[in-house]
């Protein structure tokens, strides 16, 4: 179920909206100094407003104001924490005042408590109640708490502190011997959706049937609750998640629509915290309560999809002292989460508190983030082109092993589409997805086995209600004036068609003449050719002598130094048509840093290279740079992938960089904008399947090995293809070519 209501749009109990926004004016005092706004950025989509330690080591009637392990947001400028097991002391709730101002520095101040009893009026106390997750629920008279001990979830009144009600907790996330859990690996977080309909319940820990994998991540759990406020919920679903390694999940925040914050925690002794904050969708996600052990889960698409949000650490230390190392002086044992109040352009004010253990190494410290919240990406729009849908012209693939591969075998009767290594507008004014310009690549993958397949770009019409596509003429690359230097297949033809064992081309724009510029990976070179594909001068190398193994420069005894096939896979244009952003696919052999792909610059009016590059660094050396794309200004979308396909896929993504924002070393930031195996089909667009089909349904994925197209068009949508390596491919159906794909996906927040 997904709801169309922004993340924290609605004043509920669960995220009540703050009017307080963090004020970012230095303090005299380190403790309360908050982050400067120039300099808070913790990530492409967090930045910390600021931080105070107001709390730390303070005392209200007679109790001391530490071990706070949860937080709520109650109405503006009010806040509940929680305590957990302290001692034999009272369990309790504190209200806290958070106040600032443009001459005040931000700050929490405790205003009151509450004592949380028994239904009898017995206190609990921290022998039978380790408070780990609150909610404050709609109409501010009750809140829910979770606790570690059994574990449990409790409705307790506000007035008096009396528990009136108490729910139900499957058998095996009971603490051990009486079930599967861990003592204090339980319900460390609870969260409720805007709606107060829906509760979440997270394990810090995993189930002894489930344990950590071999990369040390933890097979854990998160329950599902479905009620209402002021009433009984009951355990609806579970859902597998997977924390980072060495982590547990600590908090969870509901944002509505099936997606929810996560805060992951851990501790090294000698070096400190490790915190982190996930965007997490259980969009199409199954319910794994029948599944015995989540070790048996290998479907990608059966865990919660999670991204990265900020890494607590990479916050600026703003003034930030710490009692014992970390990492970063501002971090500490941070357990707690909050949402506050919207903040312009898809952001919202994002409390964390820490819980200090009630040592004197620790701190007890609340943080003010502002954290971007777009809501999740949607299919829009799919058009298939089946694999088999040959275009006239010779027969081809006759170098190939006549092996029959995913049911076809070779030679082929005409010229197959092995799917779009570049699309772009068929007309340079449309910005429209309704019809493209779309390029394949040099057929069959290799030099030796492509002499007869020719090389060209496609007129397509994509019709996303009937979901074909249709081909309406090419053009061929040719080169009939001879411009290129070295011998070609067609070299004593007239026309001299080019064909995949003369040149592997990936990329293409269009300049503000008209004419075309392609990406190529056999020099790797530059093609410039005027808009009916005649080639207008020689190919243009790399000046920094990087080439592949299948250069024709390459000198008697030379060796390259570029991995086959890992050449200009990516170009984006300037808007104004005169600059060229060629990027190498992979890193260069002689690279020490193998996640580094180097963004080259082209002047096309002077036709050479400015000298100026910049490095996108992959999150792995085994990913690639599929393509890439002037989203506006000098910002870039690109395609960063695996190399797997099906339910082995891992990674595709779309990812925006920007130019101008480099570090001094050249370094390019980065911001996932769209996880290409997580996008919802809230209208079935993908749907219904066909026999076998793999990545469809209201979770729809792009599992397809070679994701090498993509194209921002109107508004934030865009257009992403498929190359599907005719006939090696069957990532959507096993031992079925892969069709080729366009689709179009709508990405709230892209451009912003």
């Amino acid at each position: 179920m997904r709801s169309t209501r922004r993340p924290g749009q609605a004043i509920t109990a669960a995220t009540v909206m703050l009017s307080v926004l963090i004020s970012v004016v230095p303090a005299a005092e380190a403790s309360t100094r908050p982050a400067p706004e120039s300099g808070g950025r913790c990530s492409a989509d967090a930045s910390l407003l600021g931080f105070t330690d107001s709390l730390d080591k303070t005392t209200f009637e007679g109790t001391a104001v530490g071990g706070l392990s949860a937080l709520a947001v109650t109405r503006p400028s009010r806040a509940l924490a929680l305590v957990d097991n302290l001692g034999t002391t009272p369990a309790r709730l504190y209200d806290l005042a958070l106040t600032e101002g443009r001459r005040k520095p931000f700050s929490a101040e405790v205003r009151g408590m509450t004592t949380l009893r028994r239904p009898d009026g017995v206190p609990y106390t921290g022998a039978d109640f380790d408070g780990e997750g609150l909610v404050a629920e709609q109409g501010g008279r009750t809140v829910l708490a979770s606790s570690e001990t059994e574990p449990s979830i409790r409705r307790f009144r506000l007035s008096d502190g009396r528990q009136t009600a108490e729910f139900e907790v499957p058998e095996r996330f009971r603490v051990a011997p009486a079930g599967q859990a861990t003592t204090n690996q339980t319900f460390e977080s609870l969260a409720a959706t805007p709606d107060g309909r829906t509760l979440y319940a997270g394990m810090e820990g995993p189930l002894s049937a489930d344990g950590r994998d071999a990369e040390n991540r933890g097979l854990q759990r998160i329950l599902r609750y479905e009620g209402r406020p002021g009433g009984a919920y009951r355990p609806a679903a579970q859902y597998a998640y997977r924390t980072d390694p060495g982590l547990g999940l600590v908090e969870l925040v509901a944002l509505g629509g099936d997606q929810f914050l996560s805060l992951e925690r851990g501790f090294t002794a000698g070096v400190g915290n490790t915190v982190r904050v996930f965007r997490v969708s259980a969009t199409g996600v199954p319910d794994v309560s029948g599944v015995d052990s989540l070790t048996t889960v290998t479907d990608p698409r059966g865990w919660l999809g999670k991204q990265l949000l900020a890494d607590i650490a990479d916050c600026p230390p703003s003034g930030a002292s710490s009692k014992q190392p970390q990492p970063n002086p501002l971090l500490d044992n941070i357990e707690a989460m909050a949402l506050g109040d919207r903040l312009p352009g898809d952001r919202h004010t994002l409390y964390l508190l820490s819980d200090d253990n009630n040592g004197a190494t620790q701190i007890t410290r609340m943080y003010a983030l502002s954290v971007r919240l777009p809501d999740e990406a949607r299919l829009t729009g799919r058009a298939l082109l089946p694999a088999t849908a040959y275009q006239p012209g010779p027969e081809s693939g006759k170098q190939l092993p006549p092996d029959t591969v995913n049911g076809i075998t070779p030679p082929f009767p005409g010229q197959p589409i092995p799917g779009f290594s570049a699309v772009i507008p068929a007309d340079a004014r449309s910005r429209s997805a309704d019809r493209l310009l779309a390029m394949p690549d040099n057929g069959f993958g290799a030099k030796n086995n492509s002499a007869d397949f020719l090389l060209r770009a496609y007129f397509i019409e994509p019709d996303y209600r009937d979901h074909k596509i249709r081909v309406r003429g090419h053009i061929s690359f040719r080169d009939p004036d001879h411009k290129v230097p070295f011998p070609i297949v067609n070299q004593d033809t007239s026309d001299r068609l080019l064909t995949g064992a003369d040149f592997d081309i990936e990329s293409l724009a269009r300049d503000a003449r008209g004419d075309l510029w392609i990406g190529e990976e056999f020099g790797p070179y530059l093609l410039r050719t005027d808009r009916t594909g005649k080639v207008l001068q020689a190919p243009i190398p790399l000046p920094d002598g990087t080439k592949s193994p299948q250069s024709p420069d390459l000198a008697p005894g030379e060796s390259p130094n570029l991995p086959a096939s890992r050449g200009f896979e990516a170009m984006a244009v300037s808007e104004n048509g005169w600059t060229l952003y060629p990027i190498l696919e992979g890193a260069r052999t002689d690279d020490a840093d193998q996640r580094r792909r180097v963004v080259y610059e082209f002047d096309v009016r002077a036709g050479r290279y400015t000298g100026r590059t910049w490095t996108f660094r992959v999150d792995d050396p085994g990913l690639f740079v599929g393509d890439a794309a002037v989203l506006d200004g000098r910002r870039l979308l690109l395609i960063e992938r695996d190399n797997e396909m099906g339910p082995k896929t891992r990674i595709k993504r779309l990812v925006v960089t920007d130019l101008d924002a480099a570090s001094k070393d050249g370094v390019l930031p980065r911001r996932t904008a769209v996880d290409l195996m997580r996008v919802a089909d809230p209208k079935g667009v993908s749907t219904p399947a066909r026999q076998g089909e793999y990545g469809v349904g209201p979770l729809f994925s792009f599992p397809l090995q070679s994701v090498e197209s993509v194209l921002p068009i109107r508004g934030d949508q865009v257009v992403v293809a498929n190359d599907n390596n005719f006939p090696g491919n069957d990532g959507r159906i096993a031992g079925r070519a892969d069709d080729t794909e366009v689709i179009v996906i709508d990405v709230p927040g892209l451009r912003d």
